[in-house]
């Protein structure tokens, strides 16, 4: 579904955008991924919105077909890309499973805000970013994804989310249609 509409309080959430992920071999370079993340940033800050930081530090409980990593990650693995400009007013979240929502205070932290709708970018689309906008849209946040601003290590699985899923949960569109609906937006309620 492409672009509509921005709500008054729309969040924006980076996924995973962290140093023990970048060096991945990922779908689409991950340079452009964080250029564009930091655009949509950018574009948050100037307006005062929510923008929420989220890394992930190990895996949840359970068993799976994949080996759990034994140990614990490097130094730095969970540290937010410096490129993002995390600041002292920004949500911050440590997840331990695929999506952002589960098991943390996301939601709870954006309720408090009064975010009725997310704005979504950051690695690996078919897992991190799709499990945190299912997670959105099932606690009725309205959902937005990036999808430039994103990619995988598994081509399909980011075509798959982008061309089946994505448009399920919400609405789709480039970091500069986001960002030029953000600024019609605003430029609206101060008329």
């Amino acid at each position: 579904m492409p672009l509509t509409i921005l709500d008054p309080i729309t969040a924006l959430i980076i996924v995973d955008l962290q140093t023990g992920l970048v060096g991945s071999a990922f779908t689409h370079p991950i340079d452009a991924v964080v250029a564009h993340a930091c655009a949509l940033i950018a574009a948050f800050r100037r307006h005062a919105l929510p923008i929420a930081l989220v890394n992930v530090d190990g895996v949840a409980p359970g068993r799976t077909e994949r080996p759990r990593q034994a140990g614990q990650f490097p130094d730095g693995w969970t540290d937010f890309l410096p490129e993002l400009g995390r600041r002292t007013g920004d949500i911050v979240v440590t997840k331990r499973t695929w999506g952002a929502f589960a098991s943390t205070d996301l939601e709870s932290q954006l309720r408090a805000r009064g975010v009725t709708q997310v704005v979504i970018a950051g690695v690996a689309t078919g897992t991190g970013v799709e499990a945190t906008a299912r997670q959105a849209y099932e606690a009725s946040f309205n959902v937005t994804l990036a999808i430039d601003a994103m990619t995988d290590i598994r081509p399909n699985a980011h075509d798959y989310s982008i061309a089946n899923v994505f448009p399920r949960l919400g609405e789709t569109g480039s970091t500069q249609a986001i960002v030029d609906l953000l600024e019609r937006t605003s430029r609206h309620e101060l008329a």
